[in-house]
């Protein structure tokens, strides 16, 4: 079973999120050769609070 995990900033829609979702899963089935009940795909959020780049929060951004 293909697992992906997507790591992101919170604050998408749950559309956004159910889009991106099976864009994933379609790429899996396409390049790996197995169903779409095979895969699993988890969004991982982080709030803004929790998480920086270059040294400096998302928040405070």
């Amino acid at each position: 079973m293909p697992e992906v995990y997507v790591h992101a900033i919170e604050g998408r829609s749950k559309e956004q999120k159910r889009a991106l979702i099976k864009d994933i899963t379609d790429a899996v089935v396409k390049n790996f050769g197995v169903t779409a009940d095979a895969v699993l795909v988890e969004i991982l959020e982080s709030s803004r609070d929790n998480k920086a780049k270059g040294g400096v929060l998302f928040s405070e951004r």
